[in-house]
């Protein structure tokens, strides 16, 4: 079965930083793009990033765009999700997915 599981979520101040990892299993992660979504309290799903199959090419949500950083290792079927500079806005859940496929989120909140 694919399982995705985040972790690196926590409380912090704006200005602050945090480190996302998703750890990934049951598929050849190698070989599909993956990504980021995000969920805010009262708003739909969002896409914050996502990454190719080898890392080479990235794209980012424009509010998130300089600010966090996504990155991948095949060899430890692992995405992360490099924030800095957080804000207020930034609050939600986050998850990882590809396809059809979401992992168990990690919460990320932001205090002003």
């Amino acid at each position: 079965d694919v399982q995705l599981q985040a972790s690196g979520g926590g409380s912090v101040e704006s200005g602050g930083s945090l480190t996302l990892a998703c750890a990934a299993s049951g598929f050849n992660f190698y070989e599909f793009e993956i990504g980021w979504f995000r969920q805010a309290p009262g708003k739909v799903l969002e896409g914050v990033s996502c990454i190719s199959r080898n890392g080479d090419n990235t794209r980012y949500l424009d509010s998130v765009r300089g600010r966090f950083t996504v990155s991948r290792d095949n060899a430890k079927n692992t995405l992360y999700l490099q924030m800095n500079n957080l804000k207020p806005e930034d609050t939600a859940v986050y998850y990882c997915a590809f396809n059809q496929n979401r992992g168990q989120g990690t919460l990320v909140t932001v205090s002003s």
